[in-house]
């Protein structure tokens, strides 16, 4: 080597060697800085529990510091709820002040129903998820995982580091505007799809929530309307669903909804609050309140609400008042700041807070598809005209829904602004507004020409029915898309398909038997033109991808296997509850009372006579039609597949409880199917429903057979008394049925409790 070279390899060995050094040093140093931090705050040691970090914290705290963490600070993009720190929001939904003393961060909230709300108005991206009823029709616990991961991380991607989705209200009045926020009708299915949500969720570092809590099953009158309903139907159901959500999320918060519940509002009910979520489940986080949903000061404290959102009306000054005055002991105080504290170190927004940075868009794309091809379910497809053959079907007709441009989304506090505005307005002018439809670029047209290159496709907008069945006469395959828009603040006023759509479907499939209809709904629809068409196919709210994940099932690179979450009526007379809720008229709220983005300010009057009795009690959905011995139009669990399945061979282990028995791939494509697993309670009971008691999901090979084995979750196995206020799980002897939906179930067998 020369003496140039050798002097040059010195120089590298001397400057990986300063490197190597500075790096030691510099791990040193860190290693250094938080062992003394640990020793100078303690609390923020990760090996202690959440507990223990909290309760370390609280005994550093002042009076106005435990008061901070009890309210918010105004939301971002509301002129009517500003405070001085509402530009700290990050243009989200809330803020709540920290401890920066004690290295204790704000909580820095968003909407995030099915993705970061409001990311195009902040000039960001996020992506969005099919509906959370989308989520339920998969019927799977991965699926609701990705859902919740995408979310997570796009928040703290944005700077948020608590979230507001985990919408578990149950589908009681299917016109609820909000249905497709939340995840059917039956508590197990809908608690542990929103629980393993918000568990991966919060796995991200942000603070989990669970909402609304509870009996928030309509939006008409949903700041004040009364649910009436007995504790033992609101343990059985709506507050069942709940608990399962949380014990498997183990959220950080819950919301409380804003409705009254027996007479008290949700977010100062002592007995669904203090007695029920606090004492029965023993959860630990903090009760938050819906946006403007806290009403008192006392009362709500005392019943168990921590934090008072967005303002501090009740929660601020007049709270300080109240414990100087001694009407509010200062252990309730420490109370609401401990649950805040505990849930900040729970979620590891303490050790680990967010960074912002730029979303991975495309890694959110392939989450949300590989969602959305779990939750189509395939309806109906007689005679066979799905999946489209291309060596037979040469001219498709695609008519209305704007799928030539895109797919419609839901509204409201959950809705997530499409790259480049509304999809269906012109550029510049596609803005989200408060309870106006937005379409996703998102076109279904264009997914199916992509895929079936060599097929003719044309569009009719569908406005004309006339025109769209002449142009649909002579195509091999004629392609419906119908949509119904939900939102929040609003029920519809029936199930039925809005704007004509019905009138225009049975024009067409009078002109083309081949029709088939592509629904996106948010909840269940009537299908008076159900026996005139060939196929039906449930998309739900879609997502970012939903275009691309229809397209492979309507061609067959997917396999459809997503099962109704939710059952659809042939009539809305067959409803519990048969007409659409309405507020008569000396019920009604001041419109001064209202804010513009359809929440109530802190004083909007109550009006005490607008009541729904829920007089079905726990029969909700397919437990109400069999009840009633009433057969809906698709039962709930109901879905088809491009192949056929067998089941044979239950037994049921008293012991174990888990039913056994085998399931056959009978057709010639693989598949994936959800066999589902129901109980009866012992003859005597006072029950002429089954209950939904486990299912799994499993993938088969044409001809394939597997041994399924499922566990019978005990919690629906009870019945709760309400005179001694426990549950009890009565002996004798149960009848398990194992079948492909909750009205066909041909395998059965006895389960003898002692």
């Amino acid at each position: 080597m020369s003496p140039v070279g050798r002097q040059m390899q010195n120089r590298k060995f001397g400057f990986y060697l300063l490197c190597t050094v500075i790096t030691a040093l510099g791990t040193i140093i860190a290693t250094s800085v938080a062992t003394a931090q640990v020793a100078d705050r303690p609390w923020m040691n990760p090996k202690l529990s959440p507990e223990e970090r909290a309760d370390m914290v609280l005994q550093q705290l002042t009076l106005d510091e435990k008061l901070a963490l009890l309210h918010g600070n105004g939301m971002a993009h509301a002129p009517q709820w500003q405070m001085p720190l509402s530009r700290l929001t990050n243009g989200g939904a809330g803020y709540v002040e920290g401890v920066k003393r004690l290295g204790i961060p704000p909580l820095v909230i968003s909407d995030a129903g099915y993705g970061v709300r409001d990311s195009g108005a902040n000039g960001k991206y996020s992506t969005a998820m099919p509906s959370s009823l989308g989520a339920a029709a998969s019927w799977d616990q991965d699926s609701a995982c990705d859902f919740g991961t995408v979310i997570g991380q796009e928040l703290r991607a944005q700077g948020f580091n608590m979230t507001l989705g985990g919408g578990v209200d149950l589908a009681r009045e299917p016109r609820n505007g909000r249905t497709f926020e939340y995840a059917g009708e039956d508590p197990l299915l809908a608690g542990t799809v929103v629980g393993n949500l918000m568990k991966c969720e919060q796995a991200q570092h942000v603070v989990g929530d669970i909402k609304h809590y509870v009996m928030n099953d309509q939006e008409t009158g949903r700041f004040f309307v009364n649910s009436v309903i007995s504790k033992r139907a609101m343990q059985e159901s709506d507050l069942l669903a709940f608990h399962i959500a949380i014990s498997i999320a183990n959220p950080g918060a819950v919301m409380c909804s804003y409705n009254r519940i027996n007479g008290d509002f949700g977010c100062e009910n002592s007995y669904t609050l203090r007695d029920v979520l606090e004492n029965e489940w023993g959860f630990k986080g903090f009760v938050i309140s819906d946006w403007g949903g806290t009403h008192s000061t006392e009362k709500a404290s005392a019943a168990g609400l921590d934090q008072e959102q967005p303002m501090a009306d009740f929660f601020g000054p007049k709270l300080k008042e109240a414990v100087e005055a001694g009407k509010v002991p200062l252990s309730e105080i420490n109370d609401h700041a401990r649950r805040v504290l505990y849930a900040e170190f729970l979620s590891g927004i303490v050790d680990d807070p967010p960074q912002t940075g730029v979303v991975d868009v495309e890694k959110g794309f392939e989450a949300s598809q590989r969602v959305e091809e779990k939750s189509i379910v395939l309806l109906k497809n007689s005679p066979t005209v799905l999946p489209i053959n291309p060596s037979k079907v040469h001219t498709i007709a695609i008519i209305g829904g704007h799928a030539d441009v895109g797919m419609i989304s839901g509204g409201g506090s959950a809705q997530v602004d499409p790259p480049g505005g509304n999809a269906i307005m012109p550029p510049g002018k596609g803005a989200t507004i408060w309870q106006k439809p937005v379409w996703f670029p998102t076109s279904p047209l264009k997914a199916l020409q992509t895929k079936l290159p060599n097929t003719k496709i044309d569009f009719d907008p569908g406005t004309d029915p006339k025109s769209a069945a002449n142009l649909a006469k002579p195509a091999d395959l004629a392609i419906v898309f119908a949509y119904q828009w939900l939102a929040e603040d609003m029920d519809v006023p029936s199930l039925s398909l809005p704007n004509n759509q019905d009138a225009l479907i049975e024009q067409v499939a009078a002109a083309n038997p081949h029709t088939i209809v592509v629904l996106e709904t948010g909840t269940a629809v009537t299908m008076p033109w159900i026996d005139k068409v060939a196929g039906v196919v449930e998309v739900w709210y879609a997502g970012s991808s939903g275009h691309k994940a229809l397209a492979n099932v309507l061609v067959g690179d997917v396999n459809p296997a997503g099962k109704l979450p939710l059952s659809f009526p042939k009539s809305e007379a067959d409803l519990p509850h048969p007409d659409a809720p309405k507020i008569p008229s000396e019920s009604q709220v001041r419109a001064e009372d209202v804010a513009d983005n359809g929440a109530p300010t802190a004083n909007a009057s109550v009006r005490s006579g607008y009541a729904v009795h829920y007089d079905e009690g726990p029969e909700v959905g397919y437990k109400w039609y069999e009840a009633q011995n009433k057969k809906p139009l698709f039962p709930f669990g109901f879905g088809l597949s491009y192949t056929t399945y067998a089941y044979s061979a239950l037994s049921i282990d008293s012991r174990t409880k888990k039913a056994r028995f085998t399931v056959k791939n009978t057709g010639r494509r693989p598949g994936t199917e959800i066999a589902e697993v129901y109980a009866r309670l012992p003859k005597g009971s006072d029950e002429a429903f089954k209950r939904l008691v486990g299912w799994q999901r499993i993938s088969l090979a044409p001809g394939q057979s597997q041994t399924v084995e499922v566990a019978i979750d005990p919690r629906v196995l009870q019945t709760f008394d309400e005179t001694n206020n426990r549950w009890t799980l009565n002996p004798g002897e149960f009848v398990v049925s194992a079948g492909p939906a909750s009205d066909d179930t041909p395998l059965s067998g006895p389960l003898q409790i002692q």
